[in-house]
């Protein structure tokens, strides 16, 4: 009975072990990530962070759970999604279909954001300001900002170059821990996606994120 109670309580000290070691590594390597509206894993670890093992998310944000499930590290570095010396040359250096992963950044670690499906939406006017939190403050030489056209359905359509559109460039910002961009989203309505590339100005590296939003008009 000792024993086996002994075993229990070191499998629990363990997996808290092994958590605050993802946790640390998330913050040791810490980036960003659009914030307002929030990127996928950074919406995912925002709602489900500290419950990520409630199997309630299956049922009440099932494409949370499914990218939980997929790696538990692309939630935990919801900062790290980049790749280094593009060269600017985004679209030639990421392949339709895998636009929410960077093209399959960091190894395949984010993978499971390319996942179609209905992801949760943040609800937006059609001009709105978008957020990209910068923790590390690396400044930006730019970012970019697309967002699908009328009549791509993010919940049944995997996401390429061609269904977005750019409506908004911005120029440099110094190093700070938020850069904001104004958005106009013209007359679109419903589900779309907002993809945001942020390229740092520290060096050649280029973020990608994708959000999910209802324009309300």
């Amino acid at each position: 009975m000792h024993n086996q109670l002994g075993r229990r309580v070191l499998t629990v000290l363990a997996t808290v072990g092994i958590l605050f070691a993802s946790v640390l590594a998330g913050v040791a390597s810490a980036h960003g990530s659009a914030t307002d509206p929030p990127s996928r894993n950074y919406g995912c670890w925002d709602r489900w962070g500290s419950d990520f093992q409630n199997p309630t998310m299956a049922q009440r944000d099932p494409m949370c759970w499914q990218a939980w499930q997929a790696d538990t590290n692309a939630m935990w570095n919801w900062n790290g999604l980049y790749r280094e010396n593009l060269k600017g040359n985004h679209q030639g250096n990421i392949p339709n279909g895998q636009l929410c992963s960077g093209g399959r950044a960091e190894g395949g670690r984010y993978n499971a954001l390319d996942t179609v499906g209905a992801w949760q939406m943040a609800n937006k006017s059609n001009r709105f300001t978008l957020t990209v939190t910068d923790q590390a403050r690396h400044g930006a030489d730019y970012l970019l900002v697309y967002v699908t056209r009328q009549g791509f359905n993010p919940a049944t359509q995997p996401l390429g170059w061609n269904n977005l559109e750019l409506v908004a460039q911005t120029g440099r910002y110094a190093p700070a821990g938020q850069y904001q961009v104004s958005v106009n989203a013209g007359s679109r309505s419903g589900r779309h996606i907002v993809y945001t590339i942020w390229q740092a100005s520290h060096m050649d590296q280029s973020y990608y994120f994708c959000s999910d939003v209802n324009f309300t008009g």
